[in-house]
């Protein structure tokens, strides 16, 4: 039994509407599952609200029978609907005291009563008798209905004489409209509304303490009809000029001084913030909490990420990042594209241009655009002067939506950056200054704000820690630092080095210092120094090296330390290893990397530290995965025509489905390699230029127009093709392996059909050229596809022009 109830528990978070319509159906019979669950989700409502009710009824299902309270108020709606909806042996609510079944309930705390036990009763102030209250009077008592407050005077008149009292040309008209505005339909409302003012006039800057919420809303009224000398009052706690109806304290207050006062320190995260909800127990959770909770995300049925709901679909819930957008004409750049609607225009806005900042043709600063066009574009300020929206920061003086008193975001921006670089004079590094300017302000203050990035700005700023990568690679690895770096590099504080390099040249010594043995120290330092690090160099030839040629380079390290370990547990060297003590450890369990063992045991071989071992070496064969030629040109057909997709990923996607890229070569894809002459549109993958097709090329030439960076600080004119997160570098290719991922598309086996069908299309020669791939791995893939060439001259020569991979399998020419 305490089992099943904690699992009705567990399931009221996970499946409330279930749980309701499964504890309904096993007590009605009359009623299908289906008409239930709609009763249940209409009664529910939302998440919070139906998690309750579930509860509730987990914890005593027996009130669908008997209808008695105590219970909450959703269950007596619930068992109200369903009897509407026929059922039969689901028990109305009933009243507490006399038992009378209910079709409509009031409540007193968690009980139920009908209209005549439920009625709250007090001594009437005018008679002295005990009766039913009906109302209360102008000084706040009780009153009976046989005893009302009657006042014969026309409420405008009254209000009327009130203000004239104040600014005699007031007009009447204007007051009369003001005051039914405030309160419509509710003449006694009205009246409550008139007796406080003409008992304490509050239009003078004393409206904070109106008894009544209509009051601020009169005020307002004729405020804005430009009735002088009525004030708006300002918030009694923060002294600003805003929205003032929430009461604490006998005063009217704003909602930021309402959310203070309502401050308590989270459960789960010790953070000081109004609460968003409250846990079973009754203890507050922060927003922050509340977003995190597991039990609050759902898998999305687009990426498959546990995540916030943000709409749901027949198909199931989908996230805030793949929620759809509609398809519509962008009133800047007037393209068909997914666009959501502008707050200051109400027009169709793609996600373009609402991220792309440009010089405002009207003020002429750079900001971001909200109305015009893209050769004509207008800043959000211009596009509507409203004084109330946009109001002049007090710093810079420039039109700003301020959400609080203080200066804007980018004042602010400039004033934290200039307490973290400033030195002992009080002024910042020259070297330094070109981090002072950032256009994404709220970004780079979260940023700022974030782990050791600004007490490492501080020490830079201040000389404690002197401007040098050999500095910062002293602090701890991790990503917070890496970008430092490359925000410092990308504005020219510090000199552009191969990153990769100087990573792998770190983990060689930190693996090699950490070996035990003497011997192994020196074998490794040689293995890594004098073969690996220098072979790589020489492949690079003045590049950069890849995150793909980092992580092969590791793996052959590991794996000579894994065979140095297990040689030094069995008491053995690499002098003293014997072929059968090699082929022991080949078949252990523990084996690890066996295939980059053996690079390191061929090399221990060739300088004479190994003698008499062999181990075999792997011969690629072909490709291991099958081929699935339908369905990557279902995906690429797909990719040209979906314009709900992102235009880059649909470009990479392309690229790796038509013309066999890996994700880590599409990401270091430059603006060069996009070249268009005479109308044609080609891309240099290798030495020789692709002419790309009319689809194709379009989303090319969109790429490079609308590319953007994603960097905060340092963000410079970038040279890549797609852009990453740190300034001046492309995206990761793990990242750009994510994205594609998302489109459905399996990487490997969607880059083996494509190279292996172009294979067996072109020569290995025309392959390699066209590709950027090695003549080797040309030949290998000809192989393996079996390609023949025998008329292939012959077919070039009556071609009379290029084609393209989507009229029929190969590369242009």
């Amino acid at each position: 039994m305490t089992t099943a109830y904690h699992l009705d528990l567990g399931r009221a978070v996970a499946d409330p509407t279930g749980l309701i319509t499964d504890l309904v159906a096993d007590v009605e019979k009359q009623l299908s599952a289906e008409t239930i669950r709609a009763v249940v989700a209409a009664v529910a409502g939302g998440r919070a609200k139906s998690r309750r009710l579930a509860a509730a009824l987990a914890m005593r299902p027996s009130v669908l029978i008997d209808g008695r309270s105590p219970a909450p108020r959703a269950i007596g709606d619930l068992l109200i609907e369903l009897r509407k909806a026929g059922a039969s042996e689901i028990s109305p609510p009933v009243c507490v005291e006399c038992g009378k079944k209910l079709r409509t309930l009031q409540r007193q705390g968690q009980d139920w009563y009908c209209s005549v036990c439920g009625q709250e009763t007090a001594e009437c102030v005018a008679c002295g008798t005990v009766r039913r209250v009906a109302f209360r009077d102008r000084k706040g008592l009780l009153r009976c209905k046989m005893c009302p407050d009657n006042d014969d005077r026309d409420p405008v008149d009254v209000i009327y004489e009130v203000i004239t009292g104040i600014t005699p040309d007031a007009d009447r008209d204007v007051i009369a409209d003001a005051l039914h505005q405030s309160a419509p339909h509710r003449p006694h409302y009205r009246q409550s509304l008139v007796w406080a003012l003409e008992e304490n006039p509050l239009l003078t800057g004393e409206g904070y303490l109106a008894p009544h919420r209509a009051i601020l809303r009169f005020i307002d009224l004729l405020h804005e009809a430009g009735v002088t000398e009525i004030v708006r009052p300002a918030c009694p706690r923060c002294h600003r000029v805003v929205r003032i109806d929430k009461p604490l304290d006998g005063q009217r207050v704003c909602r930021n001084c309402i959310a203070k006062s309502r401050i308590e320190e989270c459960v789960r995260c010790g953070a000081r913030r109004e609460p968003a909800t409250r846990d079973a127990q009754g203890r507050p959770l922060c927003p922050g909490c509340l977003i995190r909770d597991p039990a609050n995300r759902e898998t999305c049925t687009v990426c498959g990420e546990s995540r916030m709901v943000s709409c749901r679909t027949t198909d199931g819930p989908i996230c805030p990042n793949c929620r759809p957008l509609p398809l519509l004409l962008c009133s800047i750049c007037g393209r068909t594209a997914p666009c959501t609607l502008s707050k200051l225009t109400g027009l169709p806005r793609c996600g373009g241009c609402d991220r792309r900042p440009a010089h405002c043709t009207i003020c002429g600063r750079l900001r971001g655009i909200h109305s015009g066009t893209t050769d004509a574009p207008v800043c959000g300020p211009c596009t509507k002067p409203d004084a109330e929206l946009w109001r002049p920061c007090p710093a810079c003086g420039q039109a700003e939506r301020l959400q609080a008193p203080g200066p804007c975001p980018h004042c602010t921006l400039k004033q934290r950056l200039h307490e973290l670089l400033a030195d002992d004079t009080g002024a910042i590094p020259t070297k330094l200054q070109a981090l002072a300017g950032t256009e994404r302000a709220a970004t780079a203050m979260r940023w700022l704000s974030g782990g050791i990035v600004s007490t490492v700005l501080s020490d830079l700023g201040s000389g404690r820690r002197p401007l040098t990568h050999e500095a910062l690679d002293e602090l701890p690895e991790g990503k917070v630092v890496e970008h430092i770096r490359s925000v410092l590099v990308a504005t020219g504080t510090l000199p552009r080095r191969d990153e990769q390099m100087a990573r792998l040249e770190r983990h060689v010594k930190d693996l090699v210092t950490s070996h035990t043995t003497a011997e192994g120290r020196r074998i490794l330092h040689r293995y890594a120094t004098w073969h690996l690090l220098r072979r790589l160099r020489r492949r690079s030839r003045g590049k950069e090296t890849t995150h793909n040629q980092l992580q092969v380079a590791r793996q052959h390290l590991r794996a000579a330390v894994y065979l140095l370990n297990w040689l030094g547990d069995q008491n053995l060297t690499l002098a003293t290893c014997q072929q059968t003590d090699l082929e022991r450890w080949m078949t252990s369990d523990d084996v690890r990397h066996r295939q980059e063992a053996g690079h390191f045991v061929r090399w221990a071989l060739s300088q004479k530290i190994a003698r008499d071992l062999t181990f075999p070496a792997e011969r690629w064969n072909g490709p291991s995965q099958p081929m699935d030629d339908e369905a990557r040109w279902h995906t690429a057909r797909r990719l040209l025509h979906d314009d709900t997709l992102k235009s880059e990923d649909r470009l990479a996607g392309l690229l790796l489905l038509l013309y066999a890229q890996w994700p880590a070569t599409i990401s270091r894809l430059t603006v060069e390699q996009i070249e268009e002459t005479d109308g044609a549109v080609r891309i240099r993958l290798g030495a020789v230029p692709v002419e790309l097709p009319a689809p194709v090329a379009e989303l090319a030439l969109q790429q490079v127009a609308a590319r953007r960076s994603h960097a905060v600080l340092g963000r410079t004119d970038s040279r890549w093709l797609f852009p990453g997160g740190q300034p001046g570098r492309p995206i990761s290719a793990w990242a750009m392996g994510e994205r594609l991922r998302k489109l459905g598309i399996r990487l490997a086996q969607a880059r083996s059909t494509a190279l292996f069908q172009l294979a067996t299309d072109l020569p290995a020669a025309v392959l390699a050229r066209t590709l950027g791939i090695d003549i080797t791995v040309a030949v290998k893939w000809q192989r393996a596809a079996a390609g023949d060439w025998a008329a292939y001259a012959a077919e070039v020569s009556r071609r009379t022009s290029p084609q393209h991979p989507m009229h029929e399998p190969g590369l242009p020419t």
